[in-house]
């Protein structure tokens, strides 16, 4: 199979997506619905918004489609600033993809910070019902195919903010809902409240990784008895699993600027050692540590689809070939727990 997107550079002003998009790209079934979502789908959380590149981030998503991924992930406040992503999802909606909307799974999320006062953030049906119709607006939709409750909310009922879901999908302004950093307790009440109102939960999007393995301890058990697919964000662990922390910190990373959820605190020796280690298993397998990172998400089949994030169309195209090799030993798999400190 062949895993090398070619890659324009000069985006010519009709794009005619490529006629072999769907001939190399695995779908997988999620959870126990009709849909089927690529192994991997892309996140429009970074370079995206206002502040990036109009030509670099059109390239990006065009090479996404060419490649057969059908999954574009986006959230109200993604940017900056807030909403920013939307907007410019929806401009490239019109320009290159009207004519294949309905071979799109287009989703957003509302739960955390968006707008001032009392009713822009967490879970109030009056926060998720305004939320989508802004996020709606912004990208020119009638409906979007999956929208999630962004986080839990500590102080709404539950019961309130899954009937503010479920009343988005009859008012027809969402195809399928789902949740977002449920742990595993309240993700299955959650799916239970909405099995018993006729909306069943589509899908759970948790942050999940080498690094981070706390929906090992009982969500995709739950998910795999409720039907309810998965889809792991931030699966290089916001760029530890590369080979760009393999040397220390460099200057330019997102730890040294200490800005976003990474903090140079986090890398510390151990973390850095690890890092090392495992990147002489990917050399092994003639991957890069970023490319396994996603396999190795992708070998468990409670995982729908991996949401990858790209900074430039050569990013995605290098995580796109980690479908190449998404099988393990037996022993490649032990000697990576044993690296990550857990036994085999």
């Amino acid at each position: 199979m062949n895993y090398e997107p070619i890659i324009n550079q000069k985006s010519p002003m009709t794009y005619l997506p490529s006629p072999q998009r769907y001939h190399d790209m695995p779908y997988r079934r999620c959870g126990k619905s009709g849909i089927l979502l690529p192994a991997l789908s892309l996140g429009l959380w970074h370079n995206f918004g206002g502040v990036d590149v109009f030509e670099n981030y059109r390239s990006i998503l065009r090479l996404a489609f060419d490649s057969g991924i059908t999954h574009f992930d986006l959230a109200n406040n993604y940017g900056p600033p807030y909403g920013s992503a939307e907007e410019n999802f929806g401009h490239l909606l019109k320009k290159d993809f009207t004519a294949h909307r309905d071979e799109l799974i287009i989703s957003s999320k509302a739960g955390y910070d968006m707008w001032p006062g009392p009713y822009g953030n967490w879970g109030s049906k009056k926060y998720l019902v305004a939320s989508l119709d802004q996020s709606l607006k912004r990208m020119g939709l009638d409906y979007v195919d999956i929208y999630y409750h962004h986080r839990p909310d500590p102080e709404t009922p539950l019961e309130e903010t899954m009937a503010a879901l479920d009343l988005i999908v009859r008012q027809g302004k969402a195809l399928y809902v789902g949740i977002s950093n449920y742990r595993a307790d309240d993700a299955h009440k959650a799916i239970g409240i909405l099995k018993k109102l006729g909306t069943p939960c589509l899908i759970h999007q948790p942050k999940y990784s080498m690094f981070e393995r706390w929906v090992e301890g009982g969500l995709l058990d739950v998910l795999e008895q409720e039907g309810v697919g998965c889809i792991p964000f931030s699966p290089l662990a916001q760029g530890m699993l590369t080979n760009k922390y393999l040397n220390g910190v460099p200057q330019d990373s997102r730890a040294a600027k200490s800005s976003g959820h990474l903090q140079t605190g986090q890398i510390t020796d151990d973390k850095i050692e690890q890092i090392r280690k495992l990147n002489d298993i990917a050399l092994g397998r003639n991957q890069t540590l970023a490319q396994m990172a996603l396999a190795w998400l992708m070998k468990d089949a409670r995982v729908t689809s991996v949401l990858i994030g790209a900074s430039k169309p050569e990013q995605l195209a290098d995580s796109l070939k980690c479908l190449q090799n998404t099988a393990f030993s037996t022993e490649e798999l032990n000697q990576i727990e044993t690296i990550l400190h857990n036994q085999p």
